[in-house]
């Protein structure tokens, strides 16, 4: 017998804001982020919309403790997971009765940290390393320093599927709780910004091409060059219902099912892979196609992936597609990474308590040259209906996530 799983809090720490209905009311008005890039150490490159969270201290989250063991990857998770936890109402006390577990997606950990503990060893010797530095030069460090800071002690996991890493790992704590024993798991993702990863993805040719102030990507836009790289943390407090019931929890939203696929050659093959994702998203769900009450689309403003994505939201709905709206929130937030999957699900959230769904920034008309699908331009109402997620990783993974709205459960 599987168990039936619900989400009981959010937590968010992004450019957008630090609250679920902060964010969402941002994305419903249309607004962009605002990043800080760091000039002086982008070696050249310019910042095409790209750059940090310039508000962000973990200070104002933390408190208590010294911070110096946790590097910027590890600062938002675990503020991110004091949000989340507050949220859910799972203060010290109950965690020290009944442990919770982590499970963390992320595309790149704390990649900056491995790379200036590299160089200082390289350009001024081993002894120039920091041993501080070096405990954060694994991927699974940013889990393990939250899970020591709030006493998590149940399961702890990282996921690594590139961009699609959060909704990743919201599928994975989602199976350890209806089929594995466990009662209650944080899940989501991040991913923090910095020169090592946005080089590479410059150098790769993938980013938005416009260096005019204040322009972002539109996914599904004709004149789509790329995406611009953000960054942010984002974790779901996920329960088993009926111990969530017993504890007098409020529940947002249940996880009704999800479905993964994997295919790195692009296209039609591609396009198939992401069908069959959320195909299976929906047969785990059981619910058919036509009771779908909207989408949140992975696309960010790539012209392959969002065309591929396209493609499959149009074959699996099979002619029904221009009655299911559908948004993509990284034309506002960017491209989050291994924490875009956990925005998208907590800004559904928001979405279906308040029957509001966000447009997609700057989107006059789609491309002609995909499928047509009924995007939202601007904010609109919807009914409270099972929403499905869509995260599409650069390096081929696809993953989507079927939930519903608190009137929907029984």
């Amino acid at each position: 017998m599987r168990k039936r799983v619900v989400i009981t809090g959010t937590g968010v720490i992004c450019s957008l804001g630090d609250s679920p209905s902060d964010l969402h009311a941002s994305l419903c008005n249309g607004m962009a982020s605002c990043y800080q890039f760091d000039e002086s150490a982008s070696n050249g490159f310019r910042g095409n919309g790209s750059g940090k969270i310039g508000s962000f201290q973990a200070e104002s989250y933390l408190k208590g403790k010294n911070l110096r063991p946790l590097d910027r990857t590890a600062q938002l998770v675990v503020s991110a997971a004091k949000l989340a936890l507050d949220d859910s109402e799972w203060a010290p006390e109950r965690l020290s009765a009944n442990p919770a577990g982590l499970v963390l997606g992320t595309m790149f950990g704390s990649v900056h940290t491995i790379g200036k503990f590299d160089r200082h060893a390289v350009q001024q010797g081993p002894a120039c390393a920091s041993p501080m530095d070096f405990a954060n030069t694994v991927i699974n460090a940013a889990a393990g320093q939250t899970a020591i800071w709030h006493n998590l002690r149940g399961l702890n996991s990282t996921i690594a599927s590139g961009s699609a890493s959060g909704l990743a790992a919201l599928r994975y704590a989602t199976d350890l709780i209806r089929f594995g024993g466990q009662k209650a798991i944080l899940a989501g993702g991040a991913d923090e910004f910095c020169f090592e990863s946005f080089c590479g993805f410059e150098r790769a040719g993938m980013l938005h091409g416009s260096d005019e102030p204040g322009t972002f990507p539109v996914p599904f836009h004709s004149g789509r060059t790329g995406f611009v790289v953000g960054e942010a943390a984002g974790l779901l407090m996920l329960e088993e219902r009926e111990s969530a019931l017993d504890r007098g929890a409020r529940i947002l939203a249940e996880v009704l099912g999800h479905g993964s696929k994997y295919d790195c050659s692009g296209g039609e093959r591609a396009a198939r892979s992401i069908a069959c994702a959320m195909q299976e998203a929906l047969q785990d769900g059981e619910i058919s196609p036509e009771h779908v009450g909207c989408i949140s689309a992975s696309a960010n403003g790539s012209v392959g992936t969002d065309r591929d994505e396209a493609v499959a939201i149009t074959s699996v709905f099979n002619g029904k597609t221009p009655a299911v709206p559908v948004t993509a929130i990284k034309s506002m937030i960017g491209e989050t990474l291994g924490a875009a999957g956990s925005l998208q699900t907590i800004d559904m959230v928001e979405t279906l308590r308040g029957c509001t769904l966000p447009g997609i920034r700057g989107l006059a008309e789609n491309d002609p040259l995909l499928p047509r699908l009924n995007c939202s331009v601007a904010a609109r109402d919807i009914k409270r209906s099972p929403a499905l997620i869509n995260s599409i990783g650069l390096d081929g993974n696809a993953c989507s996530l079927l939930i519903a709205g608190c009137s929907a459960l029984s």
